[in-house]
């Protein structure tokens, strides 16, 4: 009885990562977070760091480390105003991979902005 189980269990573990694998494998996204977040940002006077993770799919903390991330390597720059922080990106940077590093965040960023 306790090998039946054992291999049961075993069963339903293998169909589990395999369902999981699947959905992840199929809700992939060309932009990673860190494009989503910038992208949020441009386009959004005044968002706020909630607001970004709900419409990434991320928690807060997981916006807060991107932000600070884009903040470093100086694709956005974030001005204290009371107790909010406002976010601005700097819209003459470029794509950072070499494949796409000719490719000016701007001229991306109005694509977006004109498709919806």
């Amino acid at each position: 009885m306790q090998i039946i189980s054992c291999i049961i269990f075993h069963v339903l573990i293998c169909l589990f990562l395999t369902y999981n694998y699947r959905m992840i494998r199929d809700h992939w996204t060309f932009f990673s977070n860190h494009g989503h977040v910038y992208f949020i940002i441009a386009l959004e006077d005044d968002v706020v760091v909630r607001e970004i993770a709900q419409k990434v799919g991320i928690t807060e903390r997981a916006v807060l480390n991107i932000i600070q991330d884009l903040e470093n390597a100086g694709y956005i720059t974030r001005e204290k105003i009371g107790r909010t922080n406002k976010y601005k990106v700097e819209p003459d940077k470029t794509l950072r991979h070499p494949l796409e590093n000719s490719v000016q965040l701007s001229k991306l960023t109005k694509i977006i902005k004109n498709s919806g």
